[in-house]
Order: C-alpha cells, then sequence, then structure tokens
C-alpha cells in the first residue's frame, strides 16, 4: 500500500469484473489475509491526529470551563466533575458522528461523518424503534421536532461542559476528590430526558449516543455523589463482563484473523498466514488465532474482576496495568468500525476509577433504586438481548465486538440503475459510497473497494451464509449488484455501526415509500444474530415491492465448515432450513425442510 493511494489489486481488473459474484469476492477475500484492506498509511495518521484533538480537546475545554480545577492536568484529574464531564464530552463526540463509524475505515469518505448532516435535516430518514407501540412516533421522515430534539441535546451536553460545579461547598465538597462541585442535577436530568425522547422517534441517533455506557452513567450522576465512584466502577465492569461473555462462540476466532490481517503494524505476511488454516485455499480460522482470540476473553474476564475486588494494591495495580494494555492493544489494531475514542475513554476509566479511587469500599454502594437501575442495565438487558437478539441491539446487549452481528446485503437490479436512482432520489447524510469513492479513484477502482468490504463480511460465519443466501433472493444474481448494508446505510441514515437492525426491513420500506420500485428492482437479504442458547442464525428475504420472498434459518456449524466463497471439499452446498414465506416453486420445499443450496 501507499502513502495516499490504497494497495492495488492483485489481479486484473477487466478480467476480474467478467467473473460471476463469488469468483470476484474470492481473490479480494485471499487478498485481506494477507494485506488487510489495504488503507493508505495517510488514513491512520489522520485517525492518530484525531484522536490527539480528541483527547486534547476533552481536557482543555474541562480544565478551561470549570472553576477550581487550577494547576496542571494532573493536580485535577481526580476531581469528580471531570469524570463527569468526560461522559458529557463522549455524547457529543459520538453523537454529532466524531467518534465510532467515521471517516474511510468506516466507508465515510466525502464527508468523514454523517451523523449531524442527517439528524439537523428534516425530510431525512429516521426509524423509530416501537412505532406501533409509542404514540407520536410513526412515520419514517425527521420532522422540525426530531431536529430540535437532536439539536437539544447537543445544546443541553454543551451547557453541562461549560458550567460551573454545583454544591461546591455543601454536600458534594464535603467527598474526598469533589471540592471543585458536581455538574448541575437538573440539567442533566434534562439531556437524559431529551434522549430518551430522542431514542423513541429514532433508534439510530439515540444508539449513537452510546445510551449502555454513558447515558448509564448520567443515570448514575443524578444519585448522591458519595455513590458515584463505585456506581461507576460497576458500569465499566459490567461492559467488560458482557463484551467478553459475548465471545464465548464460535465466531470470535474469525473475527480476530480479520482484524489482526488488517492492523497496521503487522506487515509479517509469515504471521498472518498463520491466522487461516491454510492460506490461501482454506481461509477459516486457525487454532493458533482461535486460542489468541480467546485468550483475549479470558484477559477481558480476569481482570476487571481484579479490579472490582482486589480493592486497589499491588493485585489492583497489576490488573490497571493489564487493562490499559488490553484496551492500547485494541486500539493500534484500528478495527473498521473504529471505536477507538471509546477505548480511549475506557483508559482514562481504569485510571480514574480504579487506579486513583480503587480502594473505595464495595460496601459505598447502598441506594436500592441505584443498585436496581445497575441490575437491569448491566445483567437483566444483556441476558436478554443475547437470548432475544432481534429485539435488542447488539449494543445494550453488550455483544460488541464478538462476530455475532446482524446483517444484510442489499441486490440492485442492474438494468433499471436502481443504485443510482437511490443515491439521486433519497434525501440523506451523504453521497452512497459508489459515489463518494467515484470522486477520489477511478469507478473500477471504487468497485474493487466495494467488493473487499463485501469480502470482509464473507471472512466471517455470517458472511458465508449471506453469500449462500444471496442466490434465494434473485433468479440470476449477475443481474444485481450486491452491496453490503452496513455501509450503505451509513449514507443513508447517518450512522453505522454493526447494528444489522438498522438496514433491515424497516429501512427498506421507507425506501420503498420515497422510490416506489417495481418487483425485482431491490430485494434484500437480512441475518439476525445467533441467540445464546440456539447454534442458528434467523434469515429474511424481502422485496422492496411484495414484502417477504423466504424466511428460514442457517446453522452456525455449516457456517464454520464453508470457506468465504463457498466452494473447496463442500461444493458450494449451504442447507436452510425454509420456515414460511412465499417462495419461488423451484425452491419450495414446504415449511421446516432442510435443503441444499448449491452455489457452484
Amino acid at each position: 500500500m501507499g502513502f495516499i493511494n490504497p494497495a492495488p489489486p492483485p489481479f486484473d481488473v477487466q478480467e476480474w469484473k467478467q467473473k460471476p459474484h463469488l469468483e470476484r469476492v474470492k481473490p479480494l477475500v485471499q487478498d485481506w489475509a494477507i494485506n488487510g484492506f489495504g488503507t493508505p498509511y495517510a488514513i491512520y495518521v489522520l485517525y492518530l491526529a484525531k484522536l490527539a484533538l480528541f483527547s486534547w480537546g476533552a481536557f482543555a475545554v474541562i480544565g478551561a470551563s470549570t472553576p477550581g480545577l487550577d494547576g496542571p492536568f494532573i493536580d485535577w484529574f481526580s476531581q469528580a466533575i471531570v469524570w463527569q464531564k468526560v461522559v458529557v464530552w463522549m455524547i457529543l463526540w459520538e453523537i454529532i458522528g466524531l467518534g465510532s463509524s467515521s471517516m474511510p475505515l468506516s466507508f465515510r469518505f466525502l464527508p468523514p461523518v454523517g451523523s449531524v448532516f442527517a439528524w439537523l435535516r428534516p425530510g431525512t430518514i429516521r426509524l423509530p424503534p416501537w412505532p406501533d407501540h409509542v404514540p407520536l412516533t410513526k412515520g419514517n421522515t425527521r420532522t422540525i421536532f426530531d431536529v430540535a430534539l437532536y439539536a437539544g441535546v447537543l445544546v443541553t451536553g454543551f451547557f453541562l461542559l461549560f458550567s460551573d460545579g454545583q454544591d461546591r461547598t455543601g454536600t458534594a465538597a464535603a467527598i474526598s476528590g469533589s471540592d471543585a462541585g458536581r455538574l448541575n442535577v437538573t440539567g442533566i436530568a434534562v439531556m437524559v430526558a431529551l434522549l430518551v425522547a430522542l431514542g423513541l422517534r429514532d433508534k439510530v441517533s439515540y444508539l449513537s449516543s452510546r445510551p449502555e455506557i454513558y447515558g448509564l452513567l448520567l443515570l448514575v450522576f443524578l444519585f448522591p455523589m458519595d455513590q458515584m465512584i463505585i456506581a461507576s466502577q460497576f458500569v465499566l465492569f459490567g461492559i467488560w463482563m458482557g463484551a467478553a461473555s459475548s465471545k464465548l462462540n464460535w465466531h470470535f476466532g474469525n473475527v480476530v484473523a480479520v482484524m489482526v490481517s488488517n492492523t497496521p503494524w503487522n506487515r509479517s505476511r509469515s504471521i498472518k498466514k498463520r491466522l487461516y488454516v491454510n492460506y490461501p485455499d482454506d481461509l477459516r480460522a486457525s487454532r493458533e488465532a482461535t486460542m489468541f482470540a480467546h485468550l483475549g476473553t479470558v484477559i477481558e474476564y480476569s481482570l476487571p474482576l481484579l479490579l472490582i475486588f482486589s480493592q486497589g494494591g499491588t493485585v489492583g495495580k497489576i490488573a490497571v496495568v493489564g487493562m490499559l494494555i488490553f484496551h492500547v492493544h485494541i486500539t493500534s489494531t484500528f478495527p473498521l468500525a473504529v471505536p477507538l475514542e471509546w477505548n480511549l475513554f475506557m483508559i482514562f476509566g481504569v485510571l480514574f476509577l480504579f487506579n486513583h479511587y480503587g480502594g473505595v469500599p464495595l460496601s459505598s454502594l447502598d441506594n436500592p433504586l441505584l443498585i436496581l437501575l445497575l441490575l437491569v442495565s448491566l445483567l437483566a438487558v444483556p441476558v436478554y438481548g443475547n437470548m432475544r437478539p432481534d429485539r435488542i441491539s447488539f449494543l445494550p446487549a453488550m455483544r460488541y465486538y464478538a462476530g455475532n452481528w446482524a446483517t444484510s446485503q442489499w441486490l440492485f437490479r442492474k438494468d433499471s440503475d436502481i443504485e443510482a436512482r437511490l443515491d439521486k432520489e433519497i434525501k440523506k447524510s451523504s453521497p452512497l459510497v459508489k459515489r463518494q469513492l467515484s470522486i477520489l479513484y477511478d469507478e473500477d477502482t471504487a468497485e474493487v473497494l466495494l467488493t473487499k468490504a463485501l469480502a470482509f463480511r464473507a471472512m466471517h460465519n455470517h458472511g458465508r451464509a449471506l453469500n449462500g443466501l444471496i442466490f434465494r433472493a434473485v433468479d440470476e444474481l449477475e443481474d444485481y449488484t450486491v452491496r453490503e448494508g452496513e455501509f450503505l446505510v451509513g449514507a443513508i441514515i447517518g450512522w453505522n455501526f454493526g447494528d444489522g437492525h438498522f438496514h433491515g426491513k424497516q429501512l427498506l420500506d421507507a425506501v420503498q415509500e420515497r422510490m416506489n420500485l417495481e418487483p425485482g428492482d431491490l430485494r434484500i437479504v437480512t441475518l439476525e444474530s445467533q441467540p445464546a442458547h440456539i447454534q442458528a442464525q434467523k434469515y429474511k428475504i424481502y422485496d422492496a415491492a411484495t414484502g417477504l420472498i423466504e424466511e428460514g434459518s442457517v446453522n452456525v456449524k455449516d457456517m464454520r465448515e464453508r470457506q468465504p466463497w463457498l466452494d473447496g471439499n463442500v461444493a458450494g452446498a449451504f442447507p436452510v432450513e425454509v420456515h414460511g414465506g412465499p417462495q419461488p416453486s423451484d425452491k419450495d420445499t414446504g415449511s421446516g425442510s432442510r435443503e441444499d443450496l448449491t452455489v457452484a
């Protein structure tokens, strides 16, 4: 790869374009295994500059805007109001679109962020979570009211960020580390109320604020100051436990292999090849990759347990150092969802909560209502979300970078130029990714990069399933352009972060309402996450005009055994279990049947 230009494709592009879909995916999968995405080094420099700006900006603003924080940072970073303002800073940074899912590693090029360009514009698409159950939330068009709610969150956040500390001589000041006061409780309550109202109208903008982390901490800040430190410790502890538990699956080995193949610091082809069973022919995750993945899981379980129960001391200090290394490592891999600022936040949280305040006794947490809030948010919701992933976003379910994601692929009919029509007729945060890339590079390079996104998906278990299921969606796949739903939706609704619920049937209906497409013009395949207690994932196939075509399930074991391009020793056979839905007669074998889908 170069400093500015992406790595060139390892084939003749004109010949490659003439091949069938899976034959186009295959060489890009093989290339990813040893070269990753081929990201130009300049992109990593931009991300590092953004992280520096993020870190400097947070503490420069907090230090300058808060009376009582005098002298260098090391003298005041342990004040309780600093922790509160860092949380508010994180909410603003994320909901504006500057954090997760920003810039080229999330397929955002021009512009490099999307959220603020969609959510401050009436007429863009919004996706309410429960339109049939919550009054005044029906519809999929953003109104002036929705814009006002989003703007209200921003205004309230900036008010809190630049406000003085409350109770500087009262109750708060009597608590160690709180002589600079606390954030205005009324202001916090208003921000929470606005976030909830925003979420009921649009789940995407709400989830972009990462409510399972920062929203929960805002709620903690409403309680008495003597509860804040230990409750905040439990929030971070719950995040680590939820994330570690979600990785106890058959997906995570592939995630680590794919991620390490793409890290900017790993340039060794021999090491990358060892991440796979037998490069280039067998690109299932190797035992080494799987062992490395679950070593990380062990660390994510054990060190937080030491942090929370050691009460500081030597053991606690060792755990602090271990978790710092853990999050620095994640940051250094530059995963495609780029949750980089979240990792820096967790690093600060480790230093603030467990290094400086590691000796705070667990018995400090004694408010019954706060204990109930933590149990619901950190235990009940994640457990239910892992049992019923169709009902709970993977974010509050704390199924983070574990490979078990809801996903989709969209199929645009070529002869009607449906993709170009969507780009022209839908009011969005930005042009579709192909047009963004075509501005920076030629059209052939743009198409190769978009197909490499499909190759990335194919290297995960669920991507293998999608590669088989798209052949069930249409009669002739080569009549369609296949696009990764994750990166498509980023342009349409302003944010994408791995939640396939954003680009499923609800978004398809919103697109159809605006475009009035004909049957066969646009179809999508959606694949739900795997429930924790079931070794299968449900799928649905929809036509924009006619609705459900087919629904069924695929076994995780079958996904694990296949190559990303679905050939080799299984010759492309992919068994599915059809549960229902109108089906083409030549594919209909009855509800609950097992049949082979041959794509060779």
